[in-house]
């Protein structure tokens, strides 16, 4: 496997830093501490082209690869220090618009690929409930077939962009008792009745990407709007995690090289007790570890693009990788608060954002303990 970027993956990632350099540089500390969705920014990555990257340019793309994606998420993790505009992204990404990409017939294809592309449409995901997170096919909600339509009963939460959509792919169960085979995919947009958009949830981290709960009660769909076979929703979510692992772990490579290369000047630059803190073991111990970290978190995300392109399963590995990469980066955010000390730890800096953010990359996407359940598995444990 070849680690270097060619020179349009390479032209590509430097185009995605300079557009996010230049145009994603907002007031995000207020927008942080207000809980505000950068509709502009959303709106700059459509006519960047973000939002359509692996979209075919015959439903309003770019067509790219999934090696090629992972390069420019990464150059747009460098370039933003807004990580919750790039979330939203990501979800809409991996968990709307792939799963049709992948699974929707031509008609869900054309009908919403186009819109998700330009940023018309916002995607959504809704699978995780109250009383099933990690046991994500314990699910509650119902789906029962009448004629020409289902009819769905239940309640999704921690529903990634869910105020701001306009079509939700969401998960629910034909029959509990057939456990992950009862599991089928639906595409439900906004305005259809019996969909209500509840509570707005408060988090943590990743602030500028708004969360909230879905309600379904009596919601009506057409049999027209069901994404893929009945029972097979299981292949849908499992398929839009691989991408989504690694191409959201991507952008913390960005993150992780932009904070390491600011570390570095800061610790040349800062004095105390006659001498740049840099010659002060302590801190250069830091500085390495960061590096190893990052060295070792970047081959483990490319791999999950090389097998997926030579067509072969990537889902232990993007358990691997999101379960080190997040990781690295929490430890990564830590160290970089101590090198910057008091600095660090205000918000005027950025590190205590970028902090917060990264905690919730271990768990979003399966948490760590998730992703050593599937590792076990796979390894036959």
């Amino acid at each position: 496997m070849d680690l270097e970027l060619s020179e349009q993956q390479q032209q590509l990632q430097k185009a995605a830093i300079e557009f996010a350099q230049k145009e994603l540089a907002d007031d995000l500390i207020r927008r942080d501490r207000d809980q505000v969705f950068s509709a502009e920014g959303w709106k700059k990555c459509a006519d960047f082209g973000a939002l359509g990257l692996p979209v075919p340019a015959e439903y309003g793309g770019m067509g790219l690869g999934i090696t090629d994606v992972i390069a420019v998420m990464e150059g747009l993790g460098y370039g933003a220090r807004d990580h919750g505009l790039l979330f939203s992204i990501n979800a809409h990404l991996w968990t709307n618009s792939l799963p049709i990409l992948k699974f929707g017939t031509e008609e869900q294809k054309r009908k919403y690929l186009p819109g998700l592309s330009n940023g018309e449409l916002i995607g959504a995901n809704g699978a995780s409930e109250p009383n099933s997170g990690s046991d994500i096919f314990s699910m509650r909600t119902h789906a029962e077939r009448r004629g020409d339509t289902y009819v769905l009963n239940g309640t999704k939460t921690f529903v990634s962009n869910a105020p701001v959509a306009n079509l939700f792919a969401v998960y629910a169960t034909l029959d509990p008792k057939l456990g992950s085979m009862g599991i089928t995919g639906f595409l439900v947009e906004r305005d259809t009745p019996g969909l209500t958009v509840s509570r707005h949830l408060e988090k943590m981290g990743l602030r500028t990407s708004p969360m909230a709960e879905l309600i379904f009660d009596n919601c009506v769909i057409p049999a027209s709007n069901r994404l893929g076979r009945e029972g097979r929703g299981v292949n849908v979510f499992e398929s839009s995690m691989e991408w989504e692992r690694g191409c959201i772990l991507a952008n913390y490579l960005g993150l992780m090289r932009r904070q390491l290369e600011n570390c570095i000047a800061h610790v040349r630059n800062r004095k105390q007790f006659g001498q740049p803190i840099g010659k002060f073991q302590s801190i250069a111990n830091k500085i390495v570890d960061m590096k190893v970290r990052l060295d070792a978190c970047r081959p483990l995300v490319y791999r999950i693009g090389w097998l997926k392109e030579q067509g072969k399963s990537a889902m232990m590995e993007a358990s691997v990788a999101k379960l080190f990469v997040s990781e690295s980066l929490v430890s990564s955010c830590m160290d970089a608060l101590q090198i910057y000390g008091g600095y660090g730890f205000m918000v005027e800096q950025g590190i205590e954002r970028e902090l917060r953010d990264a905690l919730g990359s271990t768990l979003y996407s399966g948490t760590s303990e998730i992703q050593r359940n599937v590792i076990a598995k796979c390894l036959g444990i």
